[in-house]
């Protein structure tokens, strides 16, 4: 009979042949074999401790298997096991295998196997497992041979393998042989097998094979497990195919191992109950009287006792070999599904049967694997330590560990990936409960941070443990009889103290809506509680401070939110798509209690805080929150009342923006005509606009009369044209008629300048919303061609107002003029008579091309300027370039809008496009939207505009760095990056670009010999360095259109004169730009690629195609291209088989064994001219297609790569709304460019 030998403790490597013998591994006299580890180990050292750690990590693992429990009943087990076990002939396969099927994964199907199959069973999860199993058992009992031997297949085909184990193979090969037979049959062309095949098919494969394995320990755990054959030789063959090379037999027998494990842990729980059982059985019967004593039963207990002990031993035995021979090698395998089945297992042993599992030789195989540079496996250590921490009998055992691994633990809270990040908070949190001192201040303040984080799951869980570690012991809520206990207000305000405490000592963060939001789930009663909060806010004998109370104000409006709208704040990520039903029930009823208490207090909340701007404007706007109708249905108008007459205080006395705007806005909302209470509403809306309009008049007549003002009067009138334009924003404000003073006012501003600025501006505002208020108006078709000229009257004569204005010596003056100008001429575009409105033709204005020059030009002095650097954003000098830079965008995206509807000539685009590179960084998005809409109204004309302002650009160049010198100057340089994003704009359509890229060139030629040298000079032309811009274009032409340009430059080089024998460097680079071997986008060169470019492999297919020019070269560039006899002409050279047997042996564990498996060098086609190729019809060698690797000829530098993809982006509209006859036939769909020299 085979006996268990322990492993050796030498480590395993992935070129170093696996030292470890299998359990049970002798031969039985007569040919019963087990399955021995005979191929080699692969493992993958943790990135978290050294080489020598891992050694010693190693060693010591084997030392501590070697020391643990099961070792000594493991080697006095061997004769007991080996006894029961009758010398059998040689075992003959029950089912041969021959039909039997391969995982595909490409629709190829073989014959199908007997419908009894295990196999089929099992894939088809329709069976019940028990019955599956019972069937087996008896088929085994009837020939164990027979029996085993389909099990073993069983355990083959769900590999994937098709190679079976016959009767003849079991009796004449030896193990590692018959190991090495199935690895050579696995060749497939997929690299998939059932674990991971993809399919509805494949599914639930892996929860059926696992229960399949569970349900047959758990069938002969009374009867068969404890004989020694089947299931010895199982684990052997196990062990044995967990340690093969073949990703697939790895796979699939370390999860059958681990699976088999557990099982089998869960047995010896079983055994070690019935053990105690028994043994208080046997005490008691003991401990009875000499009279009362049955020495029967006694006598049956002893022997139940030896029986349940050599079960134990037996039992340990196998666990002790699965775990040696499987776990300690495959718990750093390279592959991370392995890694991670093995600490998932590990952890359920741990937590089910802790008395022998939950030791630090254990735990340690947990800690080492927090490092693991996978996700997945990080989440399974992580789930695995969080069952441990929560079970609280099982803390005591946990110290070791987790003073070596708790900064780990702590430092994973940062953990790249979300999920795993999420994880280790909450096991932070568990430790944080269940064992008390352990996380000391500094530990809990790495956490902290991480309540105010993007991702909602990760900022909730910190909410959590910061609840329970600050909240918690202060507020915890008592349970009597089952029901919660209501906390006491004392109590209810110190969860308030506290966490006003934490937000305001801590500094970490502005706005108190992420912690809310975080705390939202675990605190959401207590956030609730508004009557707490408001009680707060009210009394006086509460001794808050300035900051506590805005902050307190915050949290109040935020929880308000929140339970009105359960939406997280801006920027804050939340993968849930809405609300249950349950969840909007108990929104609504939130936003009920909330408007019933906050209704009656809101007036006293304003009148409180008055005078405190920062206060007042989120007090103002609780009322988006509420539900208006409780107004009318509770009979609460005295207090709609109340907060009208506040209303008008706050808006009389602040001029703030955000008090003015929530202020505006809360009467608006108001202001509902659906509302019984419109009427009071709108009377005291319409007495709030007489008191703002009165004074106005009052003021402004004092203004135009006298010629000097003091700033109190000064500032008065500034504020009262904020509050008239904050509520002229939300409210139609026409009947008071405040365009004729405005204009007045804007009228002497310009006309005089004795208008201050602080003036100017809400008088400008109030002018934009007096036209657009007005257009709202005649838009009706009732609108007589009287009220349209008035209109149209007034916007020109505000237009020219701005146009002024743009020339203001005050920047703000002059940006507020470009912005409202800018909205107004998009609006009066002939954009507005679009859908039925032609009536409004009369009101379509077009700008002079004095304003369209003025435009571009505020652009230029006021937006394509070099800003400072920014820094990391935490200084208020950086808070400021944010906020002008964003300022800026705003600016620019406006003139774009202007010339993509048409306001605008789209030549000034050309202003716009020439710091495309320049400004990248800034406005990169923004131009690059403007230049794909060009592109889509007119690719011909964007063309145009792209070449312009290459043009302008070198003109400026040239006349302030003078001809001499030039294109070695940094600003030329740029300047050819620049040209380089323009070529690669035009996207990867080359064929429907070809008469584009064709003119750009010929115009470009012509300005580059535009002015001619002074006569008799011998010096080259002025703009002939631009031809080294034109160069980066070359690479976008077909090869006849290189032959027409090149003729075409040297007719034109026919009336320059040049110095014989000394060619200009600018037309020698232009030249060879042009020549047939520049363009790689047609022509490889010979031999292999460059070490710069990557090799990018894809599934291994048949035929590979690379890329060649053929499919150009009989283009013409008037006519449409005729089909070519070859679409395809890169043809790869033969590799010797010799290469392929070396790869797989340097394949390591990643090798798939498949005959598709590509090789990895690679060489091109050569050219044996520029019209010919030699391509040999009947490739050398059989599935040589098989082993190519498609080369990649689209990698260039990282930027050029982005620019690529972002170019393509740009052509996809296009290529939409393309009709066919426009393409042709469009040869480079399917291949891919070089865009090396771009």
């Amino acid at each position: 009979m085979p006996t268990l030998r322990s492993s050796s403790s030498q480590p395993q490597s992935a070129s170093s042949p696996s030292r470890v013998s299998s359990p049970l591994q002798g031969a039985v006299a007569g040919g019963h074999r087990g399955f021995p580890a005979s191929s080699s180990s692969v493992t993958v050292p943790c990135d978290d401790r050294a080489s020598d750690q891992a050694s010693e990590g190693e060693s010591d693992s084997v030392s501590a298997d070697e020391g643990s429990d099961f070792e000594d009943s493991l080697r006095r087990n061997v004769k007991k096991r080996v006894a029961k076990r009758p010398l059998k002939t040689t075992p003959v396969a029950k089912h041969p295998k021959k039909g039997s099927q391969m995982v595909r994964g490409h629709g190829q199907k073989e014959s199908e196997p007997p419908a009894s199959d295990l196999f089929d069973a099992v894939k088809a999860a329709k069976s019940d497992m028990q019955s599956l199993v019972d069937e087996w058992l008896d088929s085994y009992k009837q020939d164990q041979d027979a029996g085993f031997l389909e099990l073993v297949n069983f355990f083959i085909r769900s590999c994937g393998c098709k190679g079976t184990v016959t009767q003849e193979m079991f009796r004449k090969m030896s193990n590692s042989e018959i190991i090495r037979h199935l690895t050579e049959q696995f060749n497939e062309d997929s690299g998939d097998y059932p674990l991971t095949a993809p399919g509805p098919s494949w599914k639930k494969f892996q929860g059926s094979f696992c229960e399949f394995v569970r349900t047959l320990v758990f069938r002969c755990q009374y009867g068969l497990l404890y004989d020694g054959f089947p299931m010895d030789n199982l684990i052997s063959l196990l062990t044995g195919l967990s340690d093969s090379q073949v990703r697939a037999f790895r796979h699939t027998s370390t999860l059958a191992a681990m699976t088999l494990m557990t099982s089998l842990v869960r047995v010896a729980l079983q055994l070690s109950v019935h053990k105690d059982y028994n043994h208080r059985q046997y005490e008691a019967e003991r401990s009875k009287g000499p009279g009362q004593r049955a020495p029967e039963r006694l006598e049956s207990l002893l022997e139940k006792r030896k029986e349940l002990q050599e079960h134990q031993e037996e039992i340990e035995g196998m666990m002790n070999a699965l775990f040696r021979g499987v776990f300690v090698h495959r718990y750093r395998d390279v592959l991370p599904e392995i890694r991670a089945i093995c600490i998932e297992e590990i952890g359920c042993w741990m937590q089910s049967y802790s008395t022998s599992f939950l030791t630090d030789s254990y735990l340690k195989y947990i800690g080492w694997t927090l490092h693991d540079k996978h996700r997945e496996v990080r989440l399974k250590c992580l789930k695995a330590l969080k069952g441990l921490y929560s079970n609280q009998d099982l803390t005591a055992r946990l110290e070791l560990f987790t003073s070596r691994f708790k900064d780990r633990m702590v430092s994973m809270v940062m953990d790249r990936e979300y999920d795993v990040a999420v994880e280790a908070v909450k096991l932070l949190t568990v430790i944080l409960k269940n064992m008390e001192g352990v996380l000391t201040d500094g530990d809990c303040e790495s956490v902290y941070p991480v309540v105010y984080a993007s991702n909602r799951a990760l900022a909730s869980a910190a909410g959590e443990f910061l609840y329970w570690k600050l909240f918690y012991p202060e507020c915890e809520t008592r349970t009597v009889d089952g029901k919660e206990q209501r906390q006491s207000p004392r109590s209810q305000r110190t969860f308030f103290r506290l966490l006003l405490s934490f937000f305001v000592e801590s500094e970490l963060h502005d706005h108190a809506a992420y912690l809310v939001d975080s705390l939202w789930d675990c605190a959401g009663s207590q956030l609730k509680n508004w009557e707490s909060l408001t009680s707060l806010l009210l009394e006086k004998d509460q001794n808050l401070g300035d900051v506590q109370e805005s902050t307190l104000i915050e949290i109040l409006v935020s929880s308000v939110q929140q339970a009105s709208e359960g939406h997280p704040p801006v920027g804050r990520v939340t993968g849930r798509k809405g609300l249950t039903p349950k969840e909007r029930k108990i929104q609504a009823n939130d936003k009920v209690k909330l408007t019933e208490h906050l209704i009656p207090l809101l007036p006293q909340l304003l009148a409180k805080f008055s005078a405190d701007a920062e206060k007042v404007a989120p007090l103002l706007q609780l009322l988006n929150y509420f539900d208006l109708n409780i107004y009318c249905t509770r009979r609460l108008e005295k207090h709609l009342e109340l907060f009208l007459q506040q209303l008008q205080e706050v808006v009389v006395k602040h001029a703030e923006p955000a008090v003015l705007e929530a202020g505006a806005h809360a009467l608006y909302l108001l202001c509902n005509p659906e509302f019984t209470f419109f009427s009071r509403v709108d009377f005291a809306r319409s007495q709030l606009v007489d008191l703002l309009t009165d004074r106005f008049q009052q003021e402004l007549e004092e203004l135009l009369q006298s010629s000097f003002l003091d700033e109190d009067e000064v500032y008065s009138l500034a504020a009262t044209l904020k509050r008239l334009s904050a509520f002229y924003n939300a409210h139609d404000l026409t009947r008071w008629e405040l365009y004729e003073p405005c204009y007045r006012l804007l009228r002497k501003a310009v006309d005089t300048g004795e208008v201050p600025h602080q003036v100017m501006l809400p008088a400008l505002t109030l002018v934009y919303f007096s036209i657009l208020w007005t257009l709202t108006h005649v838009s009706g078709s009732g609108a007589s061609q009287k009220q349209l000229m008035s209109l149209k009257g007034r916007m020109v004569a505000f237009c020219e107002l701005c146009q002024s204005c743009l020339s203001d010596v005050a920047p703000e003056i002059q940006e507020q003029a470009f912005v409202l100008l800018s909205d107004l001429l998009l609006i009066f575009s002939p954009q507005m008579i679009v859908g039925g409105r032609d009536f409004l033709r009369p009101l379509v204005f077009f700008p002079e091309a004095t304003l369209q020059s003025e435009l571009a030009s505020f652009l230029m002095d006021h937006v394509f300027i070099q800003p400072g650097e920014l820094g990391r954003g935490h200084s208020q000098e950086d808070h400021l370039k944010i906020e002008q830079l964003h300022q800026r965008r705003r600016l620019l995206a406006g003139f774009c809008k202007l010339l993509i509807y048409g306001v605008l000539e789209m030549d000034a685009a050309s202003d716009v496009f020439k710091h495309y590179n320049k400004f990248y960084n800034d406005y990169g998005d923004i131009i690059k939207e403007t230049l794909t809409r060009a592109r889509q109204i007119d690719r011909s004309h964007c063309s145009r505009i792209l070449l312009l302002s290459l043009k302008q650009l070198y003109t400026e160049l040239l006349q302030e760095q003078g001809p001499e010198g030039l294109n070695e100057l940094p600003a030329f340089i740029e300047m050819r990056d620049l040209a380089r994003r323009f070529a690669l704009s035009f996207g990867p359509q080359q064929l429907q670009n070809r008469d584009l890229v064709v003119m750009l060139h010929k115009e470009g030629i012509k300005f580059s010999l535009s002015e001619l040298p002074a006569a008799g000079s011998s010096g080259q032309p002025p703009n002939l360095a631009f031809l080294e811009l034109l160069s980066e274009f070359s690479p976008r032409l077909f090869h006849q259109d290189k032959q027409l340009l090149l003729s075409y430059l040297e007719k034109c080089l026919q009336h320059v004169s040049q110095a014989p024998g000394h060619p200009w460097g600018p037309v020698t680079t232009y030249c060879h730009s042009l020549s047939p071997m520049e363009n790689t986008a047609e022509a490889s060169l010979q031999g292999y690629p460059r070490s710069k470019k990557r090799r990018i492999e894809g599934p291994s297919r048949r035929h590979r195609e690379d890329i060649s020019s053929s499919q150009e070269e009989s283009l013409q560039l008037t006519s449409m291209p005729p089909t070519p006899t070859l679409t395809s002409t890169a043809v790869k050279t033969r590799q010797p088989l010799g290469g392929l047997e070396e790869m797989e042996e340097e394949g390591g564990s990643e090798s798939e064994f498949t005959q598709g498996q590509p090789l990895s060098g690679t060489q091109r086609s050569e050219f044996s001219s520029p019209h010919h190729f030699r391509i040999p019809l009947n490739p050398p060698g059989p599935d040589l297609g098989n082993q190519l690797t498609r080369l990649s000829l689209m990698e260039e530098d990282e930027e050029e790569l982005e620019i690529q993809n972002e170019s393509s982006e740009e052509w996809q509209y296009t290529n939409k709304h393309s009709s066919p006859s426009e393409h042709g036939l469009d040869l480079l769909d399917s291949t891919e460019l070089n865009i090396e020299d771009f």
